[in-house]
């Protein structure tokens, strides 16, 4: 049997293909789809409420933004222990890929792997897997890169209210990169889901397919009909109605 392409391993056919690209294609364009089907992701919806949030503490003396400092704080931390944890994950998969030929041979004793699954297709999983937690990882940083981006811009808002043009500008803005950061953060973490559909590669195409799309599945059905994006959808709409 060959490949669909000269350079691939004697057993990559198009399923296993189309699995590979369900994978990053979900992944990609998780947020594009959840616009064409819904209201957008909860991140999005609550940008407005970051919004309100930063734009109503400015006026309030410096002293008494010790409240915001805890907030950031927390989302700070977050992202450093998942960024920390992708870290381990990353080193332990790219020394296992040393010794790559050898857990193959440890996988042919298991019957819930791909039994006719050659070693360079195990490879190639092994490979993609350890890029998904890498670019996990990229994404974690990023966000702390942004949240670092995001006390610059806080610590600047002026002392006064949110009446000039100017200062209406700048929590606009502050309030942007803040959202931009959690947004990273989200892709990280979306990841992991997408990396435990990229594990049912060594049991099969089919198999992948089908864990992909219900791991898919189970993320919109948080961000669309979950009580919490109820809830959430809920308060931005009263904020809205608010605001008029």
């Amino acid at each position: 049997m060959s490949g669909p392409l000269p350079y691939l391993p004697l057993d990559m056919g198009w399923p296993n293909l189309l699995a590979i690209a369900l994978i990053f294609g979900l992944w990609g364009l998780y947020t594009p789809i959840l616009k064409l089907i819904g209201k957008g992701s909860l991140n999005s919806q609550l940008h407005d409420v970051r919004l309100r949030w930063l734009q109503m503490h400015q006026g309030i003396h410096r002293e008494h933004r010790v409240f915001d400092a805890i907030l950031l704080g927390h989302i700070s931390n977050s992202i450093s222990y998942f960024g920390s944890a992708t870290l381990l994950v990353l080193a332990g998969l790219v020394g296992s890929l040393v010794n790559v030929s050898r857990i193959y041979q440890v996988t042919r004793d298991l019957s819930f792997f791909d039994q006719g699954m050659t070693a360079e297709s195990f490879t190639l999983y092994f490979a993609l897997l350890t890029l998904i937690m890498a670019l996990c990882f990229f994404a974690f940083t990023y966000a702390l890169r942004k949240m670092a981006y995001t006390f610059a811009l806080l610590g600047g808002l002026q002392a006064s209210p949110a009446h000039s043009e100017e200062t209406r500008i700048m929590g606009e803005q502050a309030a942007i990169v803040l959202t931009e950061a959690v947004r990273s953060i989200n892709n990280g973490i979306r990841g992991f889901y997408y990396a435990i559909a990229a594990l049912f590669l060594f049991s099969g195409p089919y198999v992948c397919i089908a864990a992909t799309i219900t791991i898919t599945a189970i993320l919109y059905y948080r961000q669309m009909l979950s009580p919490t994006a109820r809830a959430i959808a809920t308060y931005v709409a009263a904020l809205k109605r608010l605001g008029s």
